[in-house]
């Protein structure tokens, strides 16, 4: 244990030590945020305006209030995995300086030296995908806020499981990497492409009906939607209250992933918990488990 807590507190002092992925993490979030309400603000009200009976007018506010949600959704799916990517880069760079090498002659078990780069990298993230909470919150707050206590816990909850599940993934792939190249090239790969295959960039519901099958099978689909869920929830709440038809509310739900159908069954909100934390679960056991493989070769 108490190697453990020698290695957490080590690599977390060495990721915010390092400027460069301290401040790289720091400001992926604020960059994205900025780019969604620039790109995608546009394209979300107008996906919303074109799902409401024609005649049919929804208050500004609300409107508002879908936008922002779906905006600050799709920035907490994506953060909470690319972030973690890049926290966790100092696995690679022990491996780059021959730290890592110094670290295996030593009699700390792999597993334990595997499990302190995953928890440290847990804590950073957290902590800059809180930060970045903070900022999206404030936005929110000043387009459309429809969120009560439960929303913005169950907001918390889900940002840490993404987040563990981010990291458990980023370790996965950090493993077998060695060079900064490598490094390179993955964070480049991650950061444009996860946010298409997890639905936070463009729906699901609006790619072909093949390719909808084939990305329900991805974790990341269903952490995305459970963000989605809690952001926009109090919206399409209070436009119950004012009277919008429940089938209107519910194909809107359907469009912008609320609504996730595995083979055309509907996955309830407590299957979208179990697939993401299984997923985390299952990574973090095949992470350990070539961890202490490596170490076993290595000495």
């Amino acid at each position: 244990m108490n190697a453990l807590s020698a290695l957490i507190k080590r690599d977390t002092k060495l990721f915010f030590k390092d400027k460069g992925m301290f401040f790289t993490s720091m400001i992926t979030p604020m960059i994205l945020l900025v780019l969604y309400m620039t790109f995608l603000s546009k394209v979300y009200r107008d996906s919303f305006s074109t799902g409401f009976p024609e005649g049919f007018v929804l208050d500004e506010d609300i409107l508002n209030g879908l936008v922002g949600g779906q905006l600050v959704s799709s920035l907490f799916a994506v953060c909470c995995i690319t972030v973690a990517f890049c926290c966790n880069m100092l696995m690679v760079q022990d491996k780059v300086t021959g730290a890592r090498k110094d670290i295996n002659i030593t009699p700390v078990k792999s597993s334990v030296v595997a499990m302190g780069y995953y928890i440290s990298t847990v804590l950073s993230t957290i902590i800059v995908c809180v930060v970045a909470m903070g900022v999206c919150m404030l936005y929110l707050y000043n387009v459309g806020w429809y969120l009560d206590t439960t929303d913005v816990l169950l907001i918390l909850l889900d940002m840490f499981l993404l987040v563990l599940f981010g990291t458990a993934l980023s370790s996965c792939v950090n493993f077998f990497l060695s060079s900064q190249g490598q490094i390179s090239a993955v964070q480049a790969i991650i950061s444009a492409g996860y946010g298409f295959i997890s639905g936070a960039y463009m729906p699901i519901s609006q790619f072909g009906e093949g390719l909808q099958k084939v990305l329900s099978f991805f974790p990341g689909t269903y952490g995305t939607s459970l963000v989605r869920n809690h952001c926009m929830g109090g919206a399409f709440e209070e436009m119950e209250k004012i009277g919008v038809p429940a089938a209107v509310i519910d194909e809107l739900k359907d469009v912008v992933d609320c609504n996730i159908y595995f083979f055309g069954d509907k996955v309830e909100i407590s299957t979208m918990y179990i697939v993401l934390c299984g997923s985390m679960l299952a990574l973090l056991g095949f992470y350990v488990l070539v961890n202490i493989i490596s170490g076993k070769k290595a000495r």
